[in-house]
Parts: structure tokens; C-alpha cells; sequence
């Protein structure tokens, strides 16, 4: 069936995840530990609380990404007997999802694309909107995990998507650079997909893009 439709996952894939931002808030932990520690330690320990956290965040126990975030740094802290404050040193973070460096393929494919395109994101609203209004980005839509209360790969995001927009699973294409939460998620709906692989990162072998690309330009080849 033909393509009517774009789902099109956002950080890592139209503007820049927050991979240089995590160090720099790990090294001022370090810096403040009085724990031997390293800058990789602090930051797994952070990435495997966060994990924990989003993992079993949704419905009642739904909660945002910032407090989230926020809440398993603050762990962290007190993890590496650190003197750093969990609100101050998050909001690096907390600015780049607002104001992220954008990658040179993403206006020009958007700009291009003749299909409506819908952002799908993890990443709370405000943020998102605020990233989109900074780059001055045109999409017919966007949802993200606050609307339903769940995070990718749990259904619940694309199924809001295809219902508000009143489309079939069949005539859309998802394109993100999550492993799991773009390619696995939609395709547990059904949901035909593009994983895009900036970094050559090793694809899993028990999960199968329909599609694999550099960039958000080789879309064109495919619609």
C-alpha cells in the first residue's frame, strides 16, 4: 500500500540527542565525589537508574522526562557522595532539548517532502515545541509520550497517531534511530519502518528495519 504518512521520531533524527551534554554534567559530580570515580561510571549508573525509571513510567504511574531525569541525577548524587545539586547542573541539559543543534539533512527533507509528517517523540512537550519553533520546523503534527501517558516502544503513541490522524498502519512509514523504541515499537504496531543510522551503530540481529539510512535525504529513494 502506498505511503499517505511520515512518522518521524526527533532527537537523533531530526536534531541532535544530548550526548555531549551528559559528560559534561557527569564531570561535575566528579569533580565535587568523594568517591573514586570516572566520568563513565557516573554516567552508566545515571543511564541505568534513568532506564529503570522510564521503563515503568506509564498511565498512573506515568511521570515527564525532566522529572525523570531529574530525579534518577538526583540518585546519582547522592550514589557518588557528590555536593552537586541536581537542579543546577540539569539545566544544560534541559536547554539543549529546547535549543538543539539540528542535523543538515532535516529542513531539507522536510521542506521537500510532499507527505504530511508527524513528529512521534519521547521528549516532553514543551521541549519539543520549543525545539521545533527554534529551527523554524513545518510538520502537520506532533505527538509525544505526555499526550498518552506512555514512552516508546509501548504502543500507546502510535496508536494515538494513526487515530488522531485517521490513518491505516499500512500507510505510514516510521523513521527514527532508536533500535528499540522506533523500529521494534512500530513494528509491534505493524508499522513499516526506516532506521536511521548516523553513527554505524551495530544493528540487533532479532530486529529488521525495512530500511536502513545515513541520512533523511535517502528517503526520498524510498517514497
Amino acid at each position: 500500500m502506498t505511503i499517505k504518512a511520515i512518522f518521524l521520531d526527533f532527537y537523533g533524527t531530526v536534531v541532535h540527542e544530548d550526548d555531549e551534554i551528559i559528560p559534561v554534567i557527569c564531570q561535575q559530580i566528579k569533580n565535587t565525589s568523594l568517591e573514586e570515580c570516572s566520568i563513565e561510571e557516573i554516567g552508566r549508573y545515571w543511564w541505568n537508574l534513568f532506564s529503570k525509571m522510564f521503563q515503568n513510567s506509564y498511565g498512573e504511574s506515568f511521570d515527564n522526562q525532566r522529572n525523570l531525569g531529574e530525579q534518577s541525577l538526583n540518585m546519582t548524587i547522592q550514589h557518588f557522595n557528590s555536593s552537586c545539586i541536581a537542579d543546577d547542573i540539569i539545566q544544560e541539559q534541559f536547554k539543549h532539548w529546547q535549543e538543539p543543534g539540528i542535523f543538515d539533512d532535516s529542513k531539507v527533507f522536510i521542506e521537500s517532502c510532499n507527505l504530511p509528517i508527524y513528529i512521534i517523540s519521547n521528549i516532553d512537550t514543551s521541549d519539543v515545541m520549543a525545539a521545533i519553533e527554534y529551527h523554524q520546523i513545518k510538520v502537520s503534527g506532533v505527538i509525544t509520550s505526555e499526550d498518552v501517558r506512555s514512552y516508546k516502544p509501548r504502543s500507546e503513541i502510535f496508536m494515538e497517531a494513526l487515530r488522531r490522524y485517521d490513518l491505516k498502519n499500512t500507510e505510514v512509514l516510521h523513521v527514527g534511530d532508536s533500535l528499540i523504541s522506533d523500529i521494534k515499537g512500530a513494528q509491534m504496531m505493524g508499522i513499516r519502518t526506516a532506521w536511521i543510522n548516523r553513527k554505524n551503530k551495530i544493528r540487533k540481529d532479532d530486529i529488521k528495519p525495512d530500511y536502513i539510512i545515513k541520512d533523511l535525504t535517502e528517503l526520498n529513494r524510498i517514497l
